[in-house]
């Protein structure tokens, strides 16, 4: 299935396994196959030419994701329209679609990686034992480089968000 890294990332302080090679700042950012809500196929060159924010959560149905992903909608009021903000998760598209409702999440984009785990192997956080995403966070520039990576080694704590807004500023 791929190149396997054993206890990248813990849950509840059990040694998880992740899927795909780790990534770092510098890289070329690998394309992917996601759905959106209406079950259309998304992939890297949708967002061609903009800044793009992948908020990476294991599940919108849990409170930390729920926590990151409204403060990330918040946070994206705060910049221009060439910053994209992507919340991904393995949730189906009607499960994210509905929470988007309910948290009346209006300014992020949700994209389900569950039918193929392509994003959660391209950018090696796709959890073995679980068949969730990783908590993490990749700032992708306009010219699809990987400027910023943050991989949260507890699934269930939140990710440093300063630093994450930080990095996108620079980007603006």
């Amino acid at each position: 299935m791929g190149h396997e890294r054993k206890g990248a990332v813990t849950f509840k302080g059990n040694p998880l396994t992740l899927i795909g090679q780790e990534l770092k700042a510098g890289d070329k950012a690998p394309d992917f196959q996601l759905l959106a809500n209406d079950l259309s196929v998304v992939n890297l060159s949708h967002s061609k030419g903009k800044t793009r924010l992948f908020s990476v959560v294991p599940s919108l149905d849990t409170a930390v994701c729920d926590l990151q992903t409204k403060r990330f909608n918040e946070e994206a009021a705060k910049f221009p329209s060439n910053i994209q903000i992507y919340t991904v998760s393995c949730d189906l598209p009607f499960a994210q679609a509905r929470w988007c409702g309910m948290a009346k999440a209006d300014r992020i984009k949700f994209l389900s990686d569950h039918r193929d785990a392509s994003f959660g192997q391209a950018y090696g956080v796709l959890i073995k034992e679980l068949r969730l995403l990783a908590r993490s966070v990749f700032i992708v520039d306009s010219n699809d480089n990987i400027s910023y990576v943050q991989l949260v080694k507890e699934v269930t704590t939140q990710p440093n968000y300063d630093e994450v807004l930080e990095a996108l500023k620079h980007k603006v």
